[in-house]
């Protein structure tokens, strides 16, 4: 199994990124995010480099938003392809995703 660690950054006042690193390899993956007021974030992009295809890092860092925001209590706005097709194979995640931009945490 491959070793994946990810973790969070805020890149500014209203955004962020999540990123995972795969031991041994030297790219990152990441899934970038916006602030879209309180209790909500949009998932903007996800994006690995080829060096990480196949590795499962971008599914870990959709799985570890999802869990971000089951631990702080804020809901998902899915504008990322590949997180809008991941929701749509994990149904279970529905506690923490929206497509109301105003939607408060429920």
């Amino acid at each position: 199994m491959t070793e994946i660690t990810v973790t969070k950054e805020e890149t500014g006042p209203r955004a962020g990124r999540y990123v995972a690193r795969v031991a041994g390899i030297e790219a990152e993956a990441e899934l970038t995010f916006t602030h879209r007021g309180p209790g909500r974030i949009s998932a903007d992009h996800t994006g690995a480099p080829d060096e990480l295809r196949g590795t499962g890092a971008a599914l870990a860092l959709v799985r570890f938003m999802v869990q971000d925001a089951r631990d702080g209590g804020f809901r998902i706005i899915p504008l990322c392809p590949y997180v809008q097709a991941q929701y749509a194979k994990n149904p279970d995640w529905a506690d923490v995703f929206t497509t109301q931009p105003g939607e408060a945490p429920g």
